[in-house]
């Protein structure tokens, strides 16, 4: 049926034929070529005259036929004016299909569906429900879909997600005060809860009991987050069922009603998480609530939810989310007169550790120790007789269930919280924080969480560097040390000291064997080039990469700067910005999005797949945004609305901590989410347009990150095991094996073979990226690092390598 073949006589004599799924066929595929717009009406009226049987059969063949708004059209069209009481087979099909979906395309008729199956006094299944639901929140306006959200007698939850049906099994067995309570909880729709909402959530949190309410809302909301148990087309199985989000905002709320309790505040911080935990195409899972979470953390009291408000202040990207939580920290500093800063040190737990990095607990005749070593935590036992068991023993397990739950819980739960310390810890040099002596020694040094991080690091005391070592502060030189307590104490930086001194450090961390939790006596300084110099007012030292953006996005929240992901449209966008308010200055980074094949070169959604990067500029921060069009690279240009535009800041003004800070975030960015990385993309990507940037970036010059790697692997190589087969030559680790000679760049971890050069593609495991432990490194997170290593070793044994995606590319 072409499309010039659309008219009434053709869709006429279809109906006349007496073949409905023929009809529907042709009007399906007709469909992209301009069916749904005058054809429709065509085809009303040519099935205005047909039998009521005819024109169910036909809505019925468009359910095997048609995908979301075809089918769902066609049915509205072909049953309009049956009168569906009579055929109730067809509503109860036709109600099936729908609950497949995510939403109903025609929601009007889906109302008129649902309003003759209750009229005929059936109950509607609980997917069928659901999809109301969510067609009901998605239609703009008011319909008459919305009416039948909650019908009486039906459950107040959709089905579908493992959180809600538990709720519904569980409300069959609790009684009508706990559905009253479930009911109330799905009302909450708006940000906050009113005064009279909080009253009857109140009421009706007395009348089921406290203890038992938090208990209940807690192993709900544990649940929330898993995949769903009903999957829908169109919807992925991690993302939130709106109406149920409504439950979930009115459960986090209760919650803040009770009095406070650790577990309660640890369930809210894992939903903020969970709720902001990213699914493609979409983005967060639900905002809406991550915020109330965030909400109900700050309505309760005691340390351990704003112990979870610092630590989330510390992780959350998702701009609307910090948000909501920097006014809760805010209003919470200003209420107890101190410093937002102050409040985040205060606000560290310390998880029943009673030293520093340790906790013993007696738990019957057994005892478990927790003890905290780097980042990671350890739960050993030893049991009645003091030998060392695997696993608690039964009679912890039996008698003690409570407490190990307790004990397992802060575990993980510091876990969490030293990430985020360390994270705080790393971004106080542009903060140039101080603390008199005593303050820093109990917030830092002493604090049995916190000490573990602040017993790795340098400190300056009075300008005097010095570090903790065998139970006391000391110099370089090891000596003890006993600051006056009037002393004022600040994180060293490596910018603006002695080489010297620095080295001297790197001696001192070797020494000890302390593995710092960030970078900092091996921290790269970023100085100004010539070539800057020349340029004045920007650095073209990060110009030209190809990164992958929604990798960068994600890294560039975590270190601070503010950016939007680009979408191939017709819309403007800022650079990359991260705003320097102690220093009255706004740090840019100007990045554009790459391609211009909707589909290839972006997600389904529109989002560009890659970045082109150009200049880093900085500007007074009270200074006009630039902005770029979505098409136009990187051209950007102020929009001054009528004002005076203001120039960029030149480079030598620029306080050198300062410029040292924000080259290392934007080499970072470069470092990690570069496509010339991927080792797998040597064949250069889409068409290999980007095969030579891949070259380049895989085995070119080294940046700064690099170039700190390769002064750190000459000191550690020779006490490699393999010591005797590596060498450290210009930009690469040199790895003798038997087979072959390979050459490790010290950018990427990308391979190349001798004689020929030719790549070598390795693709690492998790545990590669992370480390066994076996080296000792000087510092954490260093990901590349920790790969090099990882292919230096199996390399030297390449013998013994038995992955044939590997063998035959060396023996080939």
């Amino acid at each position: 049926m072409s499309r010039r073949t659309l008219d009434s006589t053709r869709i006429r004599a279809l109906a006349d034929g007496g073949d409905a799924v023929r009809l529907v066929t042709e009007v399906v595929r007709e469909g992209p070529n301009g069916m749904w717009g005058r054809g429709w009406t065509l085809l009303a009226d040519a099935l205005a005259t047909c039998p009521d049987g005819f024109r169910i059969e036909a809505a019925l063949a468009g359910l095997d036929l048609g995908d979301g708004y075809m089918s769902d059209t066609l049915a509205e069209v072909a049953l309009r004016d049956v009168p569906l009481g009579e055929h109730l087979d067809a509503v109860e099909a036709l109600l099936s299909r729908a609950a497949g979906f995510k939403t109903h395309y025609a929601h009007d008729f889906l109302a008129r569906l649902a309003t003759v199956w209750l009229a005929a006094g059936r109950e509607l299944p609980g997917p069928v429900l659901g999809v109301i639901r969510r067609t009901a929140r998605a239609a703009y306006g008011k319909v008459p879909l919305q009416d039948l959200v909650d019908p009486p007698g039906h459950p107040v939850l959709s089905s579908g997600e493992p959180w809600a049906d538990r709720v519904l099994a569980d409300l069959a067995e609790l009684g009508e005060d706990w559905r009253a309570l479930a009911a109330h909880a799905v009302t909450a729709a708006s940000a906050r809860p009113s005064e009279a909402w909080e009253r009857r959530a109140r009421r009706l949190l007395d009348a089921v009991g406290p203890e038992p309410a938090r208990a209940t809302i807690i192993r709900w909301l544990a649940l929330v987050g898993r995949p769903r148990s009903i999957p829908v087309r169109h919807m992925d199985d991690a993302e939130f069922d709106p109406h149920n989000a409504f439950g979930i905002r009115g459960l986090a709320w209760m919650l803040a009603f009770l009095p406070g309790h650790p577990d309660s505040a640890r369930t809210l911080g894992t939903l903020v998480e969970t709720a902001l935990r990213k699914v493609p195409g979409l983005g967060p899972r639900s905002p809406l609530v991550a915020n109330a979470a965030v909400h109900a953390l700050s309505l309760m009291d005691g340390g351990a939810a704003l112990a979870q408000l610092a630590r989330l202040s510390a992780r959350v990207t998702y701009k609307g989310t910090l948000k909501v939580l920097n006014t809760a920290l805010d209003t919470r500093a200003a209420a107890l007169g101190l410093s937002r800063e102050e409040v985040e040190e205060l606000a560290v737990p310390v998880y029943g550790l009673t030293e520093v990095g340790r906790r013993v607990e007696r738990l019957g005749e057994a005892v478990a120790e927790l003890t905290v070593t780097g980042t990671r935590t350890t739960l050993t036992w030893r049991n009645a007789a003091g030998r060392p068991v695997k696993s608690p023993p039964a009679g912890v397990r039996r008698d003690h269930a409570g407490e190990l739950a307790e004990l397992k819980a802060s575990a993980k739960d510091i876990g969490k919280m030293l990430a985020a310390q360390a994270e705080r810890l790393d971004q106080q040099f542009l903060a140039e924080r101080s603390w008199p002596y005593g303050v820093w020694r109990e917030r830092y040094l002493d604090h049995p969480l916190v000490g573990t991080l602040g017993r790795r690091l340098i400190w300056l005391v009075d300008g005097v560097p010095y570090g903790y070592a065998d139970g006391a502060l000391r110099d370089v030189d090891d000596a003890p040390v006993a600051p006056a307590a009037d002393a004022t104490v600040r994180l060293w930086h490596p910018i603006g000291r002695d080489t010297a001194e620095v080295l001297a450090w790197r001696d001192w961390l070797e020494r000890h064997r302390i593995t710092q939790p960030f970078k900092q006596a091996h921290r790269e300084i970023y100085l100004l080039t010539a070539a800057e110099e020349n340029t004045r007012v920007y650095s073209n030292r990060y110009a030209a990469h190809v990164l992958r953006q929604h990798q960068f996005h994600a890294l560039a929240a975590l270190r601070g700067w503010r950016n939007r992901l680009r979408i191939m449209a017709d819309d403007s966008y800022p650079p990359a910005v991260r705003e320097l308010p102690r220093w009255g200055l706004r740090a840019e980074f100007w990045i554009g999005g790459i391609g211009d094949d909707y589909g290839v070169d972006t997600t389904d959604s529109g989002a560009y797949l890659r970045l082109t990067t150009d200049q880093v500029r900085f500007y007074p921060i009270t200074a006009p945004d630039n902005h770029a069009h979505a098409g136009d690279g990187c051209a950007y240009g102020q929009g001054t609305r009528g004002g005076a535009a203001v120039g960029p800041v030149p480079l030598d003004e620029v306080p050198p901590l300062v410029l040292s800070e924000v080259m290392r975030d934007v080499d970072l960015f470069v470092g990690v989410a570069s496509v010339g990385n991927d080792p797998t993309w040597q064949d250069g990507g889409p068409d290999g347009r980007f095969r030579d940037y891949w070259t380049s970036y895989s085995f070119g010059e080294l940046s700064g990150t690099a170039q700190t790697r390769r002064d750190l692997l000459t000191r550690l190589v020779p006490r490699l095991a393999i010591a005797d087969r590596c060498t450290v030559e210009g930009r690469f680790l040199h790895v003798r094996g038997d087979l072959r000679t390979y050459k490790i760049h010290l950018g990427s971890g990308n391979i190349l073979m001798t004689p020929d050069d030719r790549y070598l593609c390795i693709v690492p495991g998790r545990a590669a990226e992370t480390g066994d432990g076996q080296v000792f490194l000087p510092f954490e997170g260093d990901r590349v690092l920790a790969v090099i290593l990882s292919k230096a070793v199996l390399l030297a044994g390449d013998t013994a390598i038995t992955d044939p995606t590997i063998t035959r590319q060396i023996r080939r």
